[in-house]
């Protein structure tokens, strides 16, 4: 059963800028795994990240360093979840989420769906 879906879309120039303005906000938005990822890919990670917090209603509190996108090698990417974005999706019964990315022409895309099982 799906409990909810997000999307989200990221201008890949404005969010380096923003990055480069910003420096804190790499070590804000990321975890220690993700940091050291192109900055496309980063792009991609955040629209992801954004994605998940409206799947699960965008409630207040939660922490961008507790989600982590991961992608593994010749698989789609996986999210794994802890904290703040852990007990959110407990406390909706979401055992497993859905996560495609891309980035191309300058734009990064997410689509996230968050399901329990039935």
């Amino acid at each position: 059963m799906i409990v909810g879906v997000g999307i989200d879309v990221v201008d890949v120039a404005r969010f380096v800028a923003t990055l480069h303005r910003v420096p804190a906000l790499r070590d804000k938005l990321f975890t220690p795994e993700e940091r050291e990822m192109p900055e496309t890919s980063l792009a991609a990670r955040f629209a992801a990240k954004e994605a998940i917090a409206k799947a699960l209603g965008a409630p207040p509190g939660m922490s961008w360093q507790d989600a982590t996108v991961r992608r593994i090698s010749g698989s789609q990417p996986e999210i794994e979840v802890v904290g703040t974005v852990l007990a959110r999706s407990k406390e909706l019964g979401v055992s497993r989420f859905h996560l495609s990315i891309s980035h191309d022409a300058g734009i990064a895309s997410a689509v996230v769906v968050a399901e329990r099982d039935t």
